[in-house]
């Protein structure tokens, strides 16, 4: 009985294998696996990517402030640039586990603007930076990349942060003595708490330390509440307060270009960077395009632009040890959660 129950059986799948379907159902149960997202592999991973995800939002709230202060609006702009930025991105763009938010980079190029014709060309200009950037992606601007000499990309990233920190300089004219030392204090943490520890961000460190002996000690100094409010809402979509002239466009044009064009080799530059740490392909005229409509979306939010961040990307995929999308995404989230 055993063997003639044993015999139909296998003449019943032999049947199926033959007319195709048992590979179709076997087809079918792969991709049925490889449709789970890649963050519930295991309870291991997607601790791992929660952690990272709310690692970096804590570290970009000062960093998103600060960039706002450097562009001169309000640090709610830098804030919703970097909550609209991080959600977008993490579902449109190209390489997962990085993080794009409001940038120093993209600061220094609409401040002249902003401080010359106000938030609403900002934002305009926001907006035309980031449909420049799906055209150029579409245009296969992220396959020239490769021909960009890894000497100026140094140059490039050492350039930028030279620019910030003299866009920081006058922030401490005209301040009570005690900022000094503080600033000295702060400085001498970012540098030397790494050698201690790179598991938890050390300009966040620096933040809170400071907070603390400034509250404790009843040191007037200026704060973030003397440039704007926090926002006390989450963002709204809108259309930028401008009028839609030609000749508003010509203004805004060459500050949306050049957005555009430091966001992409920013962007490109972190992406190659991630792929080289995590052995990893990421589709990079995805990113391009990921990145102009994020910017779309961030512009139509009232937030300032954004591109990649090499540092908070450092922070989520080399020291947090994130992978997948839900990061980025938990990033962005947790960072509005935190902050209104």
């Amino acid at each position: 009985m055993g063997v003639g129950t044993h015999d139909a059986r296998a003449a019943v799948l032999h049947a199926l294998n033959r007319n195709g379907y048992m590979s179709a159902a076997t087809s079918a149960a792969s991709r049925l696996r490889l449709s789970r997202p890649d963050f519930l592999a295991s309870p291991k991973v997607l601790r791992t990517e929660v952690l990272g995800g709310l690692v970096v939002a804590l570290a970009l709230i000062p960093e998103a402030i600060s960039f706002s202060i450097i562009a001169g609006v309000d640090p709610s702009v830098g804030l919703f640039a970097s909550f609209t930025m991080a959600v977008v991105i993490s579902v449109v763009g190209g390489r997962k586990a990085m993080i794009s938010a409001a940038t120093g980079a993209v600061a220094l190029v609409i401040a002249p603007l902003n401080r010359e014709h106000g938030l609403g060309y900002l934002i305009a200009a926001v907006i035309l930076a980031g449909v420049f950037q799906v055209i150029l992606g579409s245009l296969g601007v992220a396959k020239l990349m490769r021909f960009v000499p890894r000497s100026v990309m140094v140059g490039f990233v050492n350039a930028l942060a030279i620019l910030i920190f003299m866009a920081q300089i006058p922030e401490l004219e005209d301040v009570p003595w005690a900022v000094y030392p503080l600033v000295v204090g702060g400085l001498t943490l970012m540098v030397l708490f790494p050698k201690i520890t790179k598991a938890v961000p050390a300009p966040l460190v620096s933040i809170i330390i400071l907070t603390v002996i400034t509250v404790a000690a009843g040191i007037a100094v200026p704060t973030v509440g003397d440039k704007g409010s926090l926002p006390s809402a989450l963002p709204v979509p809108g259309i930028p307060d401008v009028p839609l002239t030609v000749e508003t466009l010509t203004l805004i044009a060459p500050y949306a270009l050049a957005m555009a064009l430091v966001g992409l080799m920013e962007s490109l530059m972190t992406a190659k960077l991630v792929d080289d740490i995590t052995d990893t392909h990421s589709d990079k005229t995805r990113e391009s395009i990921g990145q102009g409509v994020a910017n779309i979306v961030t512009g139509f939010f009232g937030g300032m632009g954004g591109c990649a961040m090499i540092g908070q990307t450092m922070i989520n995929v080399k020291t947090s040890g994130a992978r997948t999308r839900l990061s980025t995404f938990l990033a962005g989230t947790f960072l509005m959660a935190l902050v209104v």
